[in-house]
Order: structure tokens, then sequence, then C-alpha cells
């Protein structure tokens, strides 16, 4: 398991565009991918379950992969975020 924070500096936090990107990049990972905030976690390859969260800008998130390519899938993930979800 590798876990990692990141915080969500894009003007529009974790909405449709942004986790449309985050979802499609999760999905290209065979490790299970779960993205955590305050108590909740959900699936990171779920649209619906991403915006569930309800991420908005300066907010924190927690990555969390466990599987064969955890840790690179983290990693790009916590980029993308960074990056402010430009692929």
């Amino acid at each position: 398991m590798y876990v990692k924070d990141v915080v969500v500096n894009n003007q529009v936090g974790l909405h449709a565009r942004p986790a449309t990107f985050f979802t499609q990049k999760a999905n290209e990972f065979k490790s299970t991918i779960l993205v955590e905030r305050e108590d909740r976690s959900v699936n990171a390859k779920s649209l619906l379950g991403l915006l569930s969260l309800g991420v908005l800008q300066g907010m924190e998130i927690t990555i969390i992969g466990d599987g064969v390519d955890e840790v690179e899938a983290v990693n790009t993930l916590c980029k993308l975020v960074e990056n402010d979800f430009k692929m």
C-alpha cells in the first residue's frame, strides 16, 4: 500500500472535467486506487464517487494505491492534481 496527500489547487476543485481526467488516468493502472477526504473514501476510478466528495480548491485529499503499480499510480495522480489536471 502506498499513500500520499496532495492539495487541490485547481480553481474549480475536483468537479466534472478535472474529475473525468482523474478517473481516466486512474483507470490506466491495475492497482486499486482510493481517494480520501476527511472520513470518506471512494474508488478513484469512479467519476460519481469522486464528485460525491465535493472537493473544492485548497482542500487536501489522500490518494491510496494498493497493487502491482501502486507507487506509479499514486505519484502520477498526485502530479495530475498538482498540474491542475492538465494531461
